[in-house]
């Protein structure tokens, strides 16, 4: 199955949806037509029941996304806010991915090229992140004169803040590898460029392959746990298992343990 979109592709098979990022020519820069799209096609997989993961990446091999496009100038509306408001703003990050739209179905995040500035916020909304060997990251927005802000604070949250810190201040000078951004836990995984689309299929068959309700249950006990301090954390901690461990659930538990199923498991 597939929808129909101008800057989006979308596609579901074997409940994995696939989102790629469609303006090649633009290295996968958002526009604001690409913004309500996401937001829509976020909104898809969060309404079928038959999606349980997601692979998210970018046209071509070149990007994987360039962050806002520039070009696309100003949305008219907001800018007319901001003339009656001077407190008025809105972030054009602010409903690009899937926690920010509420979806809390793992999201595995395949980048294929140059990673730059707003591409952020797709990386570190993310739940899994794998790489080409060839990809790149960087944030050029002090290069241009402008505070990079919401960018390095969400990357904190997944790199050790002196990793934030250069990317964030260093800027257009100089970009993080593949290899880099793995050694730094940026990315879980590099592989070759022709592997990266197999890699990311079978981290999206593994996990949808586990019970929904389960798998959703954890990223959200995870990322709610992000979001309050340590003690708060586990205490949410410990009432997600009563809400999602349902009798169904558990009545699987017995069963499998009964037939003594042997579990199949690769080395990484």
């Amino acid at each position: 199955m597939s929808a129909k979109f101008s800057t989006l592709i979308y596609e579901k098979a074997n409940h994995r949806a696939l989102i790629v990022l469609n303006r090649p020519d633009a290295l996968n820069a958002f526009d604001r037509t690409m913004q309500r799209e996401l937001k829509a096609a976020w909104q898809m997989v969060k309404e079928d029941e038959d999606v349980r993961v997601v692979i998210l990446t970018g046209a071509g091999d070149k990007a994987f996304c360039s962050g806002v496009d520039l070009k696309d100038g100003e949305d008219p509306e907001t800018k007319a806010k901001k003339e009656r408001d001077p407190w008025h703003h809105e972030d054009a990050g602010a409903r690009l991915t899937s926690k920010q739209n509420g979806v809390w179905k793992p999201v595995i995040t395949a980048v294929n090229g140059l990673c730059n500035a707003g591409a952020f916020y797709f990386i570190y909304d993310s739940d899994i992140v794998i790489a080409s060997e060839g990809a790149t990251f960087f944030d050029t927005h002090v290069s241009y004169g402008l505070v990079t802000a919401l960018e390095p604070i969400g990357l904190t949250r997944r790199v050790p803040l002196g990793e934030v810190l250069r990317i964030a201040l260093v800027g257009g000078d100089e970009r993080v590898s593949a290899k880099r951004a793995y050694e730094i836990g940026l990315v879980s995984e590099v592989v070759l460029q022709a592997e990266l689309m197999p890699a990311a299929e079978r981290l999206a068959a593994s996990i949808a392959s586990h019970p929904p309700i389960a798998v959703q249950g954890t990223v959200k006990a995870i990322w709610s746990g992000l979001d309050v301090g340590r003690k708060q954390a586990l205490e949410l901690g410990e009432l997600y298992p009563r809400v999602g461990n349902t009798p169904e659930a558990l009545k699987q538990l017995h069963e499998k343990l009964a037939r003594k199923d042997k579990p199949k498991w690769r080395l990484r």
